[in-house]
């Protein structure tokens, strides 16, 4: 089944007079419980790319499905409606809100579900404990390490129990020990058949995953199954 359908996508942003071709009719698909990583240089159409995927953007011109919804043609709220239910995004910069406990930030795409408090905190629990911070699950993101802010992060992009995960440079502003910690739980969630897209620069991290797309200049220019 496939969970991600792209086809002939091309996004045209109008810069001082002048129009920047971000992406110029990309096709692809990505399969239900795919590991995928994309790769390219600065303006190669990554962060488009991301955006388009994660519903924050829309084509120029193209189609994209998602789970066999037409995306492309979706108003606001529509868009706003599937990514809540659909979408866990997970950002290098980790997106935490300081003042909320472990447990509150994770619980936070269900509170926008409208689930009863009780439904949300069990929920947020079984989380925690499943990305390793059940001890920590009172805690505020100033006191938890990079790494341990990054897991909070995980447990909120799988709360919604999504249909896609996107993860933006997820190990970005973590060492390299911590973003080996980070890729295993990475691979535990693609063995328990997530699908997972992964935006990143760095080889070694595309490694983890097991299809590398490369972008150049807003087209795809290699798509690879990766070894292991």
């Amino acid at each position: 089944m496939t969970t991600v359908q792209i086809e002939k996508v091309t996004k045209t942003y109008a810069i001082g007079g002048e129009d920047v071709h971000a992406l110029r009719g990309v096709d692809l698909s990505v399969g239900r419980g795919e590991y995928l990583a994309i790769m390219g240089p600065s303006g190669s159409g990554k962060s488009t790319m991301l955006n388009i995927l994660g519903c924050l953007d829309r084509p120029t011109l193209g189609h994209y499905r998602l789970g066999g919804s037409e995306v492309s043609t979706m108003g606001d709220a529509e868009l706003s409606e599937l990514r809540n239910h659909c979408i866990g995004f997970i950002f290098q910069s980790f997106n935490l809100i300081s003042q909320l406990t472990v447990l509150e930030n994770i619980e936070v795409p269900l509170f926008y579900q409208g689930l009863p408090r009780r439904q949300r905190r069990l929920r947020s629990q079984e989380l925690a404990e499943r990305v390793g911070l059940g001890n920590r699950s009172l805690h505020r993101p100033r006191q938890l390490s990079g790494g341990q802010q990054q897991r909070v992060a995980i447990a909120r992009s799988m709360a919604n129990d999504p249909l896609l995960l996107l993860a933006d440079e997820p190990t970005g502003n973590l060492d390299s020990r911590t973003s080996e910690d980070i890729l295993r739980l990475f691979a535990d969630l693609h063995a328990q058949g997530r699908t997972i897209i992964m935006i990143t620069h760095e080889d070694d991290v595309a490694q983890h995953s097991r299809r590398i797309i490369r972008l150049h200049d807003g087209m795809i220019e290699s798509d690879v199954a990766v070894r292991h």
